[in-house]
């Protein structure tokens, strides 16, 4: 199949210009290797036995073939991380290393952090202007930039459309199975080898596989949501079960998020302004929607006649829920072309509470505020909060929006930007 470029490809060559070794992280399945054999003069790949021999026997052997050397699933081989971090120490001339890995450096590990000679650079699944299925006509970078008075575009996709992307994933094999049937078993056999085989070969001891399995479908039933994690480890337990142990529940948690498959949103944590209890719970999202839709096993009919069990009912549908994770994918992928960072705001005050689902936050500390809307319309109720956090922080917030399911993006007299998903590109 030929290469589709990706939206960090631009990030990614201007690293590489400048910096000796740079790591692609994210999660199995996201693209990386593809993404780095597009610039590697040598591939190194530790999942195949002789290669993985080769570099153990003669870990010298990465400065003895043409560069720029391309080390896949390093992490399977800890040691050529140490030597990649020397070589760089002994010549850190630009675009010499690149790097795989489906983990990040465990905890125990003695191997060097890489800290000041290996540069980290996230890859998560597909957003949707990377999926061609709507050209983009908005620039989340020129919203934060203040660039964007002028909102305009249609889109072509409606309500069915989202769902039909929330499940074909945007994992780059999976999607392009010829049918939804098939994604669904590899996106099944994709979370049975997870759960059953990679976290007993990472070292964590899994007692009771079923209780894992509950566990994850647990969390995905909390997608979007800041459920406490108590709350989260008891909807795992079923009523005639023992209770899954804290120190077992935070060891999921821990190494599922190592590798990337739990991709919690921040908090947002606001300097310089007046604002008062924010709250620092994340909100929770798996790597990719179609991962909670298939852990939570609810077809695309379900999910538009409104079926799906939350674990906070209260802040709506199943169906919503995997939409603000679809967007919260998006504008995160955008955001990191942009040198942005992503959270969302959630204020306590007295018996209500304000909240924002995504801040993007630039390196001028200027913000654009989102809320997702699983609606073609938007109310003054659903710009609400968005208007309190314009009032408070003035001139620091860049731009407000609503990213929603209509099809036409246009500007509200209030100044509030409403944006159809598939229109917002980076």
């Amino acid at each position: 199949m030929p290469y589709t470029r990706r939206v960090v490809d631009n990030t990614l060559d201007r690293m590489m210009l400048g910096l000796a070794a740079v790591s692609i992280d994210g999660a199995k399945g996201v693209g990386k290797t593809e993404t780095a054999k597009q610039r590697a003069a040598t591939v190194l790949d530790m999942s195949i036995l002789e290669r993985h021999a080769a570099v153990m026997a003669n870990p010298d052997l990465i400065v003895q073939v043409p560069e720029p050397v391309f080390i896949d699933e390093w992490q399977l081989a800890e040691t050529v991380w140490n030597r990649v971090k020397h070589a760089v120490d002994d010549d850190d001339s630009p675009g010499r290393f690149l790097l795989a890995g489906s983990a990040t450096v465990r905890p125990e590990s003695r191997i060097h952090t890489g800290a000041g000679r290996i540069v980290s650079l996230r890859l998560r699944p597909m957003a949707l202007a990377e999926r061609g299925i709507c050209t983009p006509t908005v620039s989340l970078r020129e919203l934060l930039d203040g660039h964007s008075d002028a909102i305009s575009g249609i889109s072509t996709m409606t309500v069915p459309d989202y769902v039909d992307e929330i499940l074909a994933s945007g994992f780059p094999g999976i999607r392009r199975l010829p049918g939804q049937d098939f994604r669904d078993d590899q996106l099944r056999s994709y979370l049975d080898l997870l759960l059953n085989r990679e976290m007993q070969q990472a070292g964590i001891n899994v007692r009771k596989p079923a209780a894992l399995h509950a566990w994850m479908t647990a969390y995905a039933a909390a997608t979007a949501s800041a459920a406490r994690y108590t709350t989260i480890r008891d909807a795992a337990t079923s009523s005639d079960a023992d209770p899954i142990a804290r120190n077992t529940a935070d060891a999921y948690r821990d190494h599922l998020t190592r590798v990337f498959i739990l991709d919690p949103l921040p908090a947002w944590i606001s300097p310089f302004n007046p604002l008062k209890r924010l709250s620092q719970a994340p909100k929770h999202h798996l790597a990719d929607p179609a991962l909670a839709a298939n852990l939570m096993g609810v077809s695309k009919g379900a999910l538009l006649i409104g079926e799906g069990q939350r674990i906070s009912p209260h802040t709506g549908t199943w169906l919503g829920a995997l939409f603000e994770s679809l967007a919260t994918l998006c504008v995160r992928v955008y955001a990191d072309a942009a040198r942005a960072r992503t959270g969302h705001m959630i204020i306590a005050d007295g018996r209500s509470s304000r909240e924002v689902d995504i801040i993007v936050e630039g390196s001028d500390r200027r913000v654009v505020a989102c809320e997702v809307k699983l609606s073609s319309s938007v109310s003054d109720n659903d710009v609400r909060h968005l208007n309190w956090l314009h009032q408070q922080i003035g001139d620091r917030l860049a731009d407000k929006i609503v990213l929603n399911t209509g099809d036409i993006a246009y500007r509200r007299r209030d100044g509030v930007a409403v944006i159809p998903l598939a229109l917002l590109g980076p």
